[in-house]
């Protein structure tokens, strides 16, 4: 019988694969992710300032590559 991982590490260590479940510790340190630019808290008085405020926290979302850019 054999047995394969969901969890592994391709070799020479550039590649891990995660098919199982990953569970992050409250108290463990994950380092390398983008880090987001501070979005203010919206004080918009109108629904175009919060589309304007909505639009900017997208495009933030965009440029650290958390979401994807819009296709043309």
């Amino acid at each position: 019988m054999s047995y394969n991982t969901k969890n592994y590490t391709e070799q020479g260590g550039e590649k891990t694969v995660i098919g199982g479940e990953l569970v992050i510790e409250e108290e463990a340190k994950v380092t390398g992710l983008p880090v987001l630019e501070s979005q203010p808290a919206s004080t918009a008085a109108t629904v175009e300032d919060l589309v304007a405020d909505f639009n900017a926290l997208l495009t933030k979302l965009k440029a650290t590559g958390l979401m994807v850019e819009d296709t043309p």
